[in-house]
């Protein structure tokens, strides 16, 4: 969110496959809460990513998740756009995009995400 916030540039959180599993769907939500609080300037959007748990997708939406991932099959896919599209929500890709940054090992998550947008920005340039 730093980065985003000193590139002027949008960025999107997706939330690790498996981390609703150990961390928790409210812990989740306060940690992207509070990373927009501390920086309010960033603009950026917000994936769960649920994998094939669908309970676990109908109840992100349910706390407030605007974009959900979700692998399962196809008819619970319908069903939870469905309920998304209600709350205001929708479903986001299950997969992140090819190229997309992964933070997960890198020792300086501010400066590699820095370089990202930078790169991402020349690019659009082009």
């Amino acid at each position: 969110m730093r980065a985003a916030q000193s590139c002027n540039q949008a960025v999107t959180l997706r939330s690790a496959p498996g981390a609703t599993h150990y961390g928790g769907l409210a812990y989740l939500k306060a940690l992207f809460d509070g990373a927009a609080r501390a920086y309010p300037k960033a603009k950026h959007s917000v994936i769960l990513d649920c994998g094939a748990d669908a309970a676990l997708a109908h109840r992100g939406i349910a706390m407030g998740f605007h974009r959900v991932a979700f692998s399962g099959a196809k008819p619970m896919r319908d069903k939870l756009a469905a309920v998304a599209a209600k709350s205001g929500a929708c479903l986001a890709p299950a997969r992140p995009p090819r190229g997309a940054l992964d933070l997960l090992d890198s020792p300086d998550p501010t400066g590699a995400t820095v370089t990202f947008l930078n790169r991402k920005g020349a690019t659009k340039s082009v």
